[in-house]
């Protein structure tokens, strides 16, 4: 939780950014004025924050502009979670109006009995809290985050975690892939799915990725053992039979590619609304098949574990473009058109 010191905010924002940014230096910071397109956002002076005893302030290098960033700005969630994610984040607009969740970073400044030194790169992710999308922000005790890998820039770290996470906690965690099985990636070129292949392959699965025929090399050059180009082939029509099924797409779903899986397969629906979630509850039931939905979860472990998985060369990040911060508003353009390939990244430094 970001730090408050109950100094008086200079900037005239809501009583919640007053509270959320209590330092006395000014930072840039990009705010989302109300759900909407991209040009609900805009740049803005915050205060900068301080931290605490346990916390530390990281400098931020380099944010991503995820989908849950698309999600939240622009109001367009699973079925059947409209309200909820209004009641949750604001009812007119975001309580919490400075999005970003995921990061790359050093510490500046260190409280007493925090984890981590100034000086110390860092990477992961503030989850719902968010905060990101500024020059600086707080991390508690028990952030998501861990010590950047050497190997990696801060562009490619920042690029490491949304994808990342939800790829190794849905296959490794909730699916329980094991080495030899058969895994299906639908959605492989993107954040998730290009995490996907390489996880899955990294936990000694046989990887099939689907994909648009334009971008059949990038999910080869992830690992793929097979590719399947969704617009020369119907994945539906495919013989084949496989154990895990990561949906990254949403589309067709489990009731389009259940009959691709095997005699207790499992299918990993990382795109799920309130009807899909529903429906887990009979698939499950019936102890044929297992459709795992649900939040990843995320937690400094995690973020660890792909820190050593890309130290150890078996996870790389995929970038789809780098914006500067002052041209955020074109980094969300870019996710909004559903279009791109790896992560959209934000350099914060100038």
């Amino acid at each position: 939780m970001l730090a408050d010191n109950n100094r008086p905010c200079a900037a005239p924002q809501t009583t919640y950014l007053s509270n959320l940014f209590a330092g006395e230096k000014s930072m840039r910071a990009a705010i989302a004025r109300a759900y909407g397109a991209p040009d609900v956002v805009t740049l803005t002076d915050l205060p900068k924050p301080v931290a605490g005893p346990g916390e530390i302030l990281v400098h931020i290098h380099a944010a991503s502009v995820s989908a849950g960033d698309w999600r939240l700005r622009s109001g367009k969630v699973p079925a059947g979670f409209g309200a909820v994610i209004r009641l949750m984040f604001g009812w007119r607009k975001l309580r919490q109006p400075v999005l970003g969740t995921d990061f790359s970073g050093v510490v500046e400044a260190a409280g007493q009995g925090a984890a981590f030194k100034p000086g110390d790169a860092v990477f992961g992710s503030a989850g719902f809290k968010m905060g990101c999308h500024a020059e600086y922000r707080v991390f508690g005790a028990k952030a998501s985050i861990a010590a950047k890998p050497e190997n990696l820039s801060h562009n490619q770290a920042a690029a490491l975690v949304f994808g990342g996470q939800t790829a190794l906690a849905y296959l490794r965690d909730k699916g329980g892939l094991k080495s030899g099985e058969r895994l299906l990636v639908i959605g492989a070129s993107g954040a998730v799915g290009g995490s996907a292949v390489q996880i899955g392959k990294a936990l000694g699965a046989h990887v099939t990725g689907v994909c648009s025929a334009s971008n059949a090399d990038l999910v080869k050059s992830h690992g793929a053992d097979e590719v399947i180009a969704y617009d020369r082939t119907d994945v539906k029509s495919l013989g084949q039979r496989f154990d895990v099924i990561l949906d990254a797409v949403g589309d067709p779903g489990y009731p389009g590619l259940q009959h691709l899986l095997a005699e207790h397969g499992r299918f990993l629906a990382v795109v799920a609304g309130l009807p899909e979630m529903l429906r887990a509850v009979r698939v499950n039931l019936s102890g044929r098949h297992k459709l795992i939905v649900g939040d990843a979860g995320e937690s400094a472990a995690l973020v660890a574990d792909l820190a050593g998985m890309a130290s150890r060369g078996e996870l790389k990040p995929s970038i789809d473009s780098v914006f500067a911060f002052a041209d955020i508003v074109k980094a969300h353009e870019r996710v909004d058109t559903g279009r791109k390939t790896g992560a959209v990244i934000v350099e914060m430094l100038a």
